[in-house]
């Protein structure tokens, strides 16, 4: 849900208990899900801003940030320490993360880069939003930069009449979506379309509320474009339709694939599949992913997960989204009602939900954590409101690598003990949880060395217990611990216990 901290639980939640308890037995004792390999769970070394990123965009081996802020701080320093002024945009070496000396002034208006979006060859990066002034340049809330030299376009410069939220292009066309009703002088009612030199095109669609999310198919013959609108052309269209790209004219509906008070957030294309976020205003709107096909427009699979979706994308048959779910009860490997989880991984194909729970906390502003994604090559950037990254200061950036898997296990457990048969100690113990690793190893040790070892798959919201026998002389006394491995990093042993096995009576 939009913006909104959920404090409540619903008769949906207590309904989808039965069904996950269903689901964890299948787990148990049935055949194991495949995983399909996500990302790392541990965050990189990342540059901070002082403000919200709302945009992040990658082009030639360079990521580039948009937003509302007024510096940038390196990684570890807290804020007001090493701070290098940065009005609403900067740009970092795509996989070293240094910042690099790119740097444009966004001012006037309301002062804020909201969308950046780099050409097919990655020269040109197309940015939006709400500014009047780029350096000591005029313009109108969008521009262009050639990259290579970061120097700004002179022939880029429409003149939007409100708050440009996304951009797409396809090299030739250049497209813009926001809350504007006129382009250049013209009426162009949330939606416009430009060459690549920014003459206005003849291309119009009538929409009547904010336009949030563009996706470009030319290859189909179609530009999808989500928001938070309601009519289309003339027609209901709730919140996404399929726009003929060089008139816009209408192409394919959606019919009730969204309720009225869901909004399309993100849209994110994998050949013929295209993928949308969305966030519903209310208790229990629709927040969560549809996956689509161009070719027919019919629905692949929709999941049912609460808490908004900002922004989503695809990388090696996984769907990646940052949002602030906090109920997939009813999504294959989905978690129960609880604290928000800013960050997810689908498997494409079915919607299921992978092992893979890096998180921030909501941050500053609306209070949403991750905003917007970006792939550099097989590093994420993610950027929003967030002051904390997996427990840690971290404002504004972070970004995750393909590993190999580092996160560590939270915490080895607490052992504890119950009275046996004479010569046996039984130990046992509340299974640890990984951010990034299902299965878990937990190394038992009796005064000092290895006696067993056990495997189990856990999640922070589904942790067994679990226990282990030690065959042991009768009456001897023994000091036991614990330690838990993903098969990279293990944890320290746990607090010793103290244990004197039953002697014969």
């Amino acid at each position: 849900m939009r913006l909104r901290k959920s404090t409540s639980r619903t008769a949906t939640t207590a309904s989808a208990a039965v069904l996950l308890a269903a689901a964890s037995l299948t787990t148990a004792f049935g055949a194991q899900p495949r995983e399909e390999k996500t990302l790392t769970a541990a965050p990189l070394a990342t540059w901070q801003t002082d403000g919200i990123v709302w945009s992040v965009e990658y082009a030639r081996g360079v990521v580039y940030v948009g937003g509302t802020f007024d510096s940038v701080r390196p990684p570890g320093a807290k804020p007001g320490e090493r701070e290098v002024a940065r009005k609403n945009f900067a740009a970092f070496d795509a996989v070293t993360g240094k910042l690099l000396p790119c740097a444009h002034s966004f001012t006037g208006g309301v002062g804020t880069v909201r969308a950046l979006k780099a050409s097919p060859d990655g020269k040109v990066l197309y940015v939006g939003g709400s500014f009047g002034k780029v350096d000591h340049t005029g313009v109108t809330s969008a521009v262009a930069i050639d990259t290579a030299g970061c120097t700004l376009r002179k022939d880029f410069r429409p003149a939007m009449g409100a708050i440009v939220r996304t951009i797409e292009t396809t090299g030739k066309t250049v497209y813009l979506g926001g809350e504007f009703v006129v382009a250049d002088g013209r009426t162009r009612n949330r939606i416009a379309a430009f060459t690549r030199s920014g003459s206005l095109l003849p291309f119009s669609a009538d929409i009547d509320e904010p336009v949030r999310a563009v996706l470009a198919a030319p290859d189909r013959g179609q530009l999808l474009v989500g928001g938070a609108f309601h009519n289309v052309n003339g027609r209901p269209e709730q919140a996404l339709v399929s726009l003929n790209p060089t008139t816009g004219a209408t192409v394919k509906s959606f019919p009730d694939w969204l309720p009225e008070r869901s909004a399309v957030s993100s849209l994110a294309r994998n050949g013929d599949r295209f993928y949308l976020g969305a966030e519903g205003t209310g208790t229990g709107i629709f927040d969560g992913r549809i996956a689509g096909r161009l070719s027919d427009g019919a629905m692949v699979w929709k999941d049912t997960c609460l808490g908004a979706t900002q922004d989503v994308l695809v990388h090696k048959g996984v769907l990646y989204s940052a949002s602030h779910a906090h109920f997939c009860g009813l999504t294959p490997g989905g978690f129960p009602d609880g604290p928000r989880r800013h960050f997810l991984a689908q498997a494409v194909g079915d919607k299921r939900i992978l092992h893979w729970f890096p998180d921030t906390d909501d941050g500053i502003g609306e209070g949403a954590g991750p905003r917007t994604l970006t792939m550099a090559g097989e590093i994420l950037w993610a950027g929003g409101e967030f002051t904390m990254v997996n427990g840690k200061p971290q404002q504004g950036l972070t970004r995750f690598g393909a590993g190999p898997r580092n996160t560590a296990p939270q915490e080895a457990p607490r052992l504890t003990s119950v009275s046996p048969p004479t010569g046996k100690v039984t130990l046992t113990w509340r299974a640890a949880w990984d951010r990034d690793d299902a299965e878990l190893t937990y190394r038992i040790y009796r005064d000092g060395l290895l006696v067993a070892t056990r495997k189990q798959r856990s999640t922070e919201w589904d942790r067994p217990e679990m226990t282990y026998t030690d065959p042991v002389h009768p009456g001897s006394r023994h000091r036991y611990t614990i330690a838990v491995t993903d098969g990279k990093n293990t944890t320290p042993r746990s607090a010793p216990l103290d244990v004197t096995a039953s002697a014969a009576k």
